[in-house]
C-alpha cells in the first residue's frame, strides 16, 4: 500500500517529550512512530525505514550519534534532525558529518523541528557552514557536560575531570566565544 504522508521516527528517551512530539507531528499530517532507545529505533528503521527521524543525542543504551550512523547505513535518504540538551557544538558538528540534516538544542517544538528539516534539506552539503570550534570552546563544553552528569556538583565534577575545584570554577566562569 502506498503511503500518503511522510514518516517520522522520534527517538527520545523522555516519555513525556516524546509523546508531545509524536502527537504534534501526527496532528500536522505525518505518520509518526516513537522509540525510547537506540535498539528500538534501529529495529523499527530496519523493518520500515522512515523518511525523517528526530534523534536525541543522549539515549539510555547508546549515543544518538550511533543512531544517526545506523539510520544512514539503513537508508542514506533518511533526513535526520538531532536534538541536544547540551548545545555542544562539537557533537552537533559530528552529527552533521555523519549525515544529520540539522541539529537543534532543547527545549524545542514540532514547528522548529519541521523548520530544521526544511532548512537542512534545502541546503546542499557544500552550503552547510561547518566551522571547527576552538579548543577552549570544546574544553568548556566538556566541563559543562561533566558538570551536568554530576548533577551540578562542582567538587564531584572536578574530581572526575582530575582538576582542582577552584580551577574548574574559574574555567566555567570564562565562557569562550562561539568559535
Amino acid at each position: 500500500m502506498a503511503r500518503t504522508f511522510p514518516t517520522i521516527l522520534v527517538v527520545e528517551d523522555d516519555d513525556v517529550f516524546r509523546g508531545v512530539l509524536v502527537r504534534a507531528l501526527t496532528a500536522r499530517g505525518y505518520d509518526v512512530e516513537g522509540a525510547a532507545d537506540a535498539a528500538t529505533a534501529i529495529a523499527r528503521a530496519t523493518d520500515d525505514s522512515p523518511e525523517m527521524a528526530v534523534v536525541d543525542l543522549r539515549l539510555p543504551d547508546a549515543s544518538g550519534l550511533d543512531v544517526v550512523r545506523e539510520l544512514k547505513r539503513i537508508d542514506p535518504a533518511t533526513a535526520i534532525v538531532v536534538l541536544t540538551g547540551y548545545g555542544s557544538i562539537a557533537t552537533a558538528l559530528e552529527a552533521v558529518r555523519l549525515g544529520a540534516t540539522h541539529y537543534l538544542t532543547k527545549p524545542t517544538d514540532a514547528d522548529r523541528i519541521l523548520a530544521a528539516f526544511e532548512r537542512g534539506l534545502l541546503a546542499r552539503p557544500r552550503e552547510l557552514a561547518i566551522e571547527t570550534p576552538s579548543l577552549a570552546r570544546v574544553e568548556w563544553e566538556h566541563m559543562q557536560r561533566v558538570l551536568v552528569d554530576c548533577n551540578g556538583n562542582v567538587s564531584e565534577a572536578a574530581r572526575v575531570l582530575g582538576m582542582h575545584r577552584r580551577s574548574l570554577q574559574r574555567k566555567l566562569a570564562k565562557r569562550p566565544s562561539n568559535s
